[in-house]
């Protein structure tokens, strides 16, 4: 791990009553400035890392350093960590200004200080005018902000959000994900964020660390999980992709030739590839990959229309290839074959230049 990680996770374990992993033995280093998401399906232990990190829970195993310092048993009031919560966990008693300001009081800041810097947060979350309001007349967007307001202004050295938007209409969602990561880039604060929405922690994170089962499967960039899964868990987790039982035909310096039955799938050859003719593989092709036509093009196969779902811009299109085994293709809307019918016969291809990982069984 980087030795000059703003915090670290090492070989931290967690296990509960009743023998239940939680973690298990994980390795975590996080950057100063970063913006990070944990992501993956409920019980995969996400939750659990967020509340080691907060200080909620006491690992089994490991240890947490921040700054270089041991921190692992550290209580959560003493570590400069800050967590904003699935449901604010905002006081309905309190008016906004009482509600941002509890930690700073709680630290025995000045009251002309405290005041200050409430004002700087609100400012900041573009609610300075809502200081004086009842939190119970926001709205759950204004509450959110006031939630965040709290966090930062105590100018935490790690900010955690465990689901901060899931209670958002998906409009509303959309807009706080870039005023999350507008937030972040201005304070340059490590944000480090539980989500199981895969399109959020693509669309605001720096890097993302998939979980499953207690462990971690990939720590990557969006655009590396995406086009490089490492494993069949974080291809089929990380979007919607296709997973092919596929036998090597031939291979040269520049190009491997694969079959799928009779969908020939032609990819760069990769030196990490040490498979030989006659090999078996999985193949992960993205749906906007499969081209779909009229015409028999080289390497085509014929495929039958199952379904047909209308996702605005596109269609995606769920097709039976001569019977044997099922594709799914995205198809725009305004492309030659975009009319197309449930029981329609048609012929499917991969795209020229795809990125389809060739996956471990």
């Amino acid at each position: 791990m980087a030795t000059d990680a703003l915090l670290r996770l090492d070989k931290v374990s967690k296990h509960f009553v009743g023998g239940i992993v939680g973690l298990d033995n994980i390795d975590l280093s996080i950057a100063e400035g970063e913006f990070l998401s944990l992501l993956g399906p409920s019980g995969c232990g996400k939750t659990t890392t967020l509340r080691v990190i907060a200080g909620f829970e006491a690992p089994t195993e490991g240890e947490v350093r921040l700054d270089g310092k041991d921190i692992t048993r550290l209580r959560a009031f003493d570590r400069p960590v800050n967590t904003v919560f699935q449901d604010y966990a905002l006081f309905p008693h309190m008016s906004v200004a009482e509600n941002v300001g509890f930690g700073l009081s709680l630290r025995k800041i000045a009251g002309a200080e405290r005041r200050k810097r409430v004002a700087a947060a609100l400012d900041m979350v573009g609610l300075a005018d809502k200081i004086n309001q009842r939190v119970q007349a926001l709205s759950g967007g204004q509450r959110q902000r006031v939630a965040l307001a709290r966090a930062i202004v105590c100018e935490p050295r790690v900010l955690l959000l465990d689901e901060p938007l899931s209670a958002l209409d998906a409009h509303l969602r959309e807009q706080m994900q870039l005023e999350l990561k507008r937030l972040q880039r201005e304070l340059g604060t490590t944000f480090v964020m539980v989500t199981h929405d895969q399109t959020e922690a693509l669309s605001i994170s720096d890097r993302i660390v998939v979980m499953n089962k207690a462990a971690i499967e990939q720590i990557a960039s969006p655009s590396m999980l995406y086009d490089h899964p490492a494993t069949t868990f974080v291809a089929g987790f990380i979007g919607t992709m296709n997973l092919l039982s596929v036998r090597l035909v031939s291979r040269d310096a520049s190009a491997l030739r694969f079959a799928a039955g009779a969908l020939s799938l032609d990819v760069p050859a990769s030196g990490a590839i040490e498979l030989q003719p006659g090999d078996g593989a999985t193949m992960g092709v993205r749906p906007e990959d499969i081209l779909v036509s009229h015409e028999r093009t080289e390497g085509a196969v014929g495929v039958t229309v199952e379904s047909v779902v209308f996702h605005g811009r596109s269609l995606r299109v769920h097709l039976r290839a001569e019977g044997k085994y099922g594709l799914t293709a995205d198809i725009p809307r305004q492309s030659e074959p975009a009319a197309m019918a449930t029981g329609e016969h048609f012929f499917a291809s991969l795209r020229p230049g795809a990125s389809c990982p060739i996956l471990p069984a």
